[in-house]
């Protein structure tokens, strides 16, 4: 039987961030385990290939939640990435690290060495800002490029005018000392490609002779003695293929993610008891936490019919379309080099919020009623609110004990009124984003939620019919102190309870962040990879603030 020092399930952002990491140390032995295939695809590479990765099977999750008390009993496609790379393969590209007070609740809540000043230091060193920034926040000499948009558009330029006008500032870098403000998005593309996770971290430790990175290869099990984890099982080409079996002499790294992470320790016998026994699944070790806390913000999209200028939806046609394929093959710029997302706004639902709470984006575009990613026939533009911080939570649990039936996901979105409070402001501040009085020359009309949805139950009932997930579960596998009844994992991210099993990536998160999770995900890897080392942490950034 085949044995190596770490196995990690899953080449998703952490996984090939601690691939990078723990196979620096020449006589460590990595094996990594992705059910999906290889990031060959040229839909990955390009950045507008994002419309079309994210129904394509092949590399992509494909899950749908389960409806929810406020989501007008629509079920809600929920996209993984199934690649190397992970959902860094087939996101939207953004960078977005979130607020300092998000870090500091999470050390707050009993995780020593996770406040901001501990995590800033690994922000810097997996970055590679060009750009604006103060480098007291930013790096320069990591593997992630981060760039900031490069497309200036006059639909833009006038929905951050109308952004100032209402008191928004403009903000050159939200991932400074402040996130409040407005600009352009800041992205993980250079050259008109995207940068993944496998291209900036997997893909250079893949030249190492200690570390073998296996695709198609669908993990079912982890294995134990007693409540030490000492290898994994997996099928070899899918549900149909060869079931073979590894060992780790150190440790199982689980880096599913939100969904896949809880699922696999559950058919493993790791969770609750009632769950696993309910399935035939016996009980290795109880942990009631396990699926339990689930996190995503749910966003509206506001949509405005607009005047006097074409849109994305109009650049996307006929001869404009190759017009713009011929500008990407020969200059790598253009339409196809963008991000769904063009701009980045962060505000408050009220006065007496200290710190940003709502989240607004805005396109030059508008996309078909309940299809996402597919561009209108009509032009469009499209500002999604969401609340930072939603309260709400659900979970994700077995379906049954077999390994490949997809996991029940339930968000349970709005539940808590104080995220149907903060989910009605941010509609309210779309609207008047759209409606102000630089964008005036452009503004034809108010298409969703529309002018006769006036009143708050109004538009609560709009935001149930039409909002959806911004792709950014988490907090499904929380990182809490051993007394805490919903801990799966400690502040060394080690399964409590177990010996030789963490969990690495988004689902350890204590509580939502204010933000997309993509960065901070990359973040946790590159944390937890010193620990699992033995290296000393990173020594805490000094900053003003915290003076």
């Amino acid at each position: 039987m085949e044995t190596f020092d770490y196995v990690i399930i899953g080449a998703g952002s952490a996984g090939s961030v601690l691939t990078n990491r723990l196979s620096e140390d020449a006589g460590t032995r990595v094996c990594v385990l992705e059910a999906g295939p290889s990031d060959w695809h040229p839909y990955i590479h390009l950045p507008a290939g994002f419309i079309k990765t994210f129904h394509m099977k092949s590399v992509n999750w494909a899950y749908q939640q389960e409806p929810g008390p406020y989501t007008g009993g629509r079920s809600i496609y929920a996209p993984r990435g199934k690649t190397l790379g992970g959902s860094s393969s087939i996101n939207g590209h953004i960078y977005n690290r979130g607020q300092r007070q998000d870090f500091d609740t999470w050390a707050q809540l009993g995780n020593r060495g996770w406040g901001y000043p501990d995590v800033l230091p690994y922000f810097r060193r997996m970055e590679r800002r060009i750009g604006e920034g103060d480098d007291t926040y930013r790096g320069r000499n990591g593997n992630l490029t981060v760039t900031t948009m490069d497309w200036q558009d006059p639909l833009c330029e006038a929905f951050m005018a109308g952004a100032v006008s209402l008191g928004i500032p403009r903000n050159p870098d939200y991932n400074g000392q402040i996130q409040e403000g407005v600009s352009y998005c800041q992205r993980t593309i250079l050259n008109g490609l995207r940068v993944s996770a496998a291209t900036a971290f997997l893909h250079p430790a893949r030249k190492r002779p200690n570390v073998d990175v296996r695709t198609h290869a669908h993990v079912t099990s982890i294995i134990f003695e007693g409540k030490r984890a000492v290898g994994v099982r997996y099928n070899r080409g899918g549900k149909h293929g060869d079931l073979l079996e590894i060992r780790a002499t150190k440790e199982v790294i689980l880096s599913g993610g939100a969904y896949n992470s809880p699922q696999l320790l559950q058919l493993s016998g790791v969770g609750s008891p009632d769950l696993l026994q309910s399935h035939g699944i016996e009980v290795r070790h109880a942990l009631p936490g396990v699926g339990e806390g689930l996190q995503d913000h749910y966003a509206p999209r506001s949509v405005a019919r607009v005047k006097n200028i074409r849109t994305i939806n109009e650049l996307r046609r006929g001869f404009s379309l190759w017009a713009e394929a011929i500008k990407w093959a020969t200059t790598r710029r253009g339409l196809l080099s963008l991000s769904p997302t063009m701009v980045y706004c962060f505000w408050h639902s009220g006065e007496t919020t200290e710190s940003s709470d709502l989240q607004l984006t805005f396109t030059p575009a508008s996309y078909k009623e309940g299809v996402q990613g597919q561009l209108e026939d009509e032009p469009g533009m499209t500002v999604a609110s969401w609340q930072q911080r939603p309260e709400s939570r659900g979970y994700v649990r077995i379906r049954s004990a077999d390994p490949f039936a997809p996991p029940i996901i339930q968000t349970n979105y709005l539940a808590e009124e104080i995220d149907r409070r903060v989910v009605v402001a941010g509609m309210k501040l779309a609207r008047r984003l759209l409606a102000s009085e630089p964008l005036k020359p452009y503004f034809a009309y108010e298409d969703f939620p529309g002018p006769k949805v006036t009143s708050d139950e109004e538009l609560l009932a709009a935001a149930t019919q039409r909002g959806t997930t911004t792709f950014h579960p988490g907090c499904t596998c929380r990182m809490g102190p051993a007394d805490a009844p919903w801990a799966v994992v400690d502040d060394q991210l080690r399964v409590h309870g177990m010996e030789g099993l963490r969990v690495i990536d988004a689902s350890i998160m204590p509580r939502m962040i204010s933000a997309n999770l993509n960065a901070s995900t990359l973040m946790i890897a590159d944390k937890a990879s010193d620990m699992i080392r033995g290296k000393a942490p990173e020594a805490a950034a000094k900053l003003p603030e915290y003076a």
